[in-house]
């Protein structure tokens, strides 16, 4: 398994369209979601990470409080990975209305819908989301900046991408049997396809998770991580499974990643723990066996310098946290 689908596959993201929204011209939206609106959109999710499928018309957007805008087209996805303030619009001269306040309910359950603005030209979205441990979503959300525009299909051009579009787009209009689940697979299918464009779009000098994938030896490394986060890596065998000197892998890894394999190891292992501790009562010493710590005290040291808590308080603070959560909603 390459080392994209390894990281996905431990994510375990939660995935699926909630909002149908169409725009006439004039007319610019603050579409920033606030914590009462991902609340609606994924009640219990740590982490939300936005995205919008452009399937007609063009506009632009841009960070709030920055001046640097992009012109978007149909077949743009865009992604909103930590939640950014953003403005989309035909005109973001215009005094942005907040999105949030425009949202009713769709005809499709679970499904919101926006028709807003003057009489011209119609630009419309669907819109999805992926949620996700924030911890184990690390290393993949360091690695976006702010907005995503990934170019997914020319909307001249027939492809498997804007027949997904389409086929998503009628089921978000007519939903049937099974909808949820097809929508679910759909809109994680598209967000892999936007990463892996993205990826192949970023320039050398590029650092970063994504960046490393695109270095074989990184990469390989990397996959061999993940494959067995609890085996007792060195980094001679890695170099040895790399196929590069051992100074000569610590040092790409490091330039591109920001941290050496068996830093970056300790972390991806801690933050594995942190969700078998948030999602189960197994006891600490058979969470710590499993993500490669020999010993009880020696998960609790690691664990306490990377969260600041011990595991016990951590999962202690966490459970409690969940449930104010809960009774507040």
């Amino acid at each position: 398994m390459d080392t994209l689908s390894e990281l996905l596959r431990e994510l375990r993201l939660a995935s699926g369209f909630f909002l149908q929204a169409e725009f006439f011209t004039p007319w610019c939206i603050d579409s920033t979601p606030g914590k009462e609106d991902l609340h609606r959109i994924v009640p219990d999710a740590e982490h939300v990470i936005l995205f919008h499928l452009m399937v007609e018309g063009s506009c632009s957007i841009k960070i709030r409080d920055s001046s640097q805008s992009w012109r978007l087209q149909a077949g743009d996805m865009i992604i909103i990975p930590r939640g950014e303030a953003h403005l989309i619009g035909s005109d973001l001269h215009l005094a942005p209305v907040q999105a949030a306040s425009l949202m009713q309910p769709a005809d499709a359950p679970g499904m919101l819908r926006i028709s807003h603005g003057g009489c011209g030209a119609c630009t419309r979205f669907i819109c999805g989301f992926l949620s996700g441990d924030p911890r184990l979503c690390r290393p993949l959300l360091a690695s976006l900046p702010p907005i995503v525009i990934v170019p997914l299909c020319n909307p001249e051009k027939i492809s498997w991408i804007t027949e997904t579009l389409r086929f998503a787009t009628e089921e978000t209009g007519k939903p049937g049997i099974g909808s949820s689940v097809i929508l679910s697979r759909v809109a994680e299918l598209i967000f892999v396809e936007a990463l892996r464009r993205y990826t192949a779009s970023l320039p050398e000098s590029q650092q970063g998770w994504l960046a490393g994938l695109r270095s074989p030896h990184v990469s390989r490394a990397l996959s061999l991580l993940h494959a067995r986060p609890a085996y007792r890596w060195t980094v001679e065998e890695l170099a040895a499974q790399t196929g590069l000197s051992r100074t000569a892998l610590v040092d790409r890894f490091q330039r591109l990643l920001g941290d050496p394999p068996l830093r970056y190891l300790a972390r991806w292992r801690l933050a594995l723990a942190a969700r078998q501790l948030r999602e189960t009562q197994d006891p600490l010493t058979r969470i710590a066996e499993r993500v490669g710590y020999e010993s009880e005290s020696a998960f609790n040291r690691a664990f306490k310098r990377e969260f600041g808590v011990p595991p016990a308080s951590w999962r202690r603070q966490t459970h409690r946290e969940a449930a104010q959560e809960l009774e507040a909603h």
